[in-house]
């Protein structure tokens, strides 16, 4: 399984982007999908998560700003980022992995994509 995250750039605060992943191979079902992200001198961290049936979950952080969707028929996974601040300065990667996996960062049946930058200047 391979995946390809892009869309990240440098943007304006209060301005908006939208991240894109594709994943492909031989992709493993049942499943999610999740953006995460590393700023600077950070741990990586959840930004959200999606399961194939549409159920998603948001860090408190990007919550009513931040929107993750898929199209299961396409293998994508989308993050829609709105108002967008200096703080969300970090690089987006996105992730596939078993649903019981999700509380973790840790397993052994997800894969990561390489990451994407986003820059958000004041």
């Amino acid at each position: 399984v391979q995946l390809q995250a892009f869309g990240g750039g440098l943007v304006q605060a209060g301005g908006s982007l939208r991240l894109s992943c594709a994943v492909s191979g031989r992709i493993f079902t049942p499943n999610f999908m999740g953006w995460y992200r590393q700023a600077p001198g950070k741990q990586r961290e959840l930004v959200a998560t999606i399961m194939e049936g549409g159920i998603t979950n948001y860090a408190d952080a990007v919550k009513e700003r931040f929107t993750i969707s898929r199209d299961n028929a396409k293998n994508m996974v989308y993050l829609q980022m709105n108002s967008l601040k200096p703080e969300d300065t970090a690089v987006y990667y996105c992730r596939i992995d078993r649903p019981w996996t999700m509380a973790t960062m840790i397993s052994r049946s997800g894969y990561w994509g390489q990451g994407t930058l986003v820059t958000v200047s004041s």
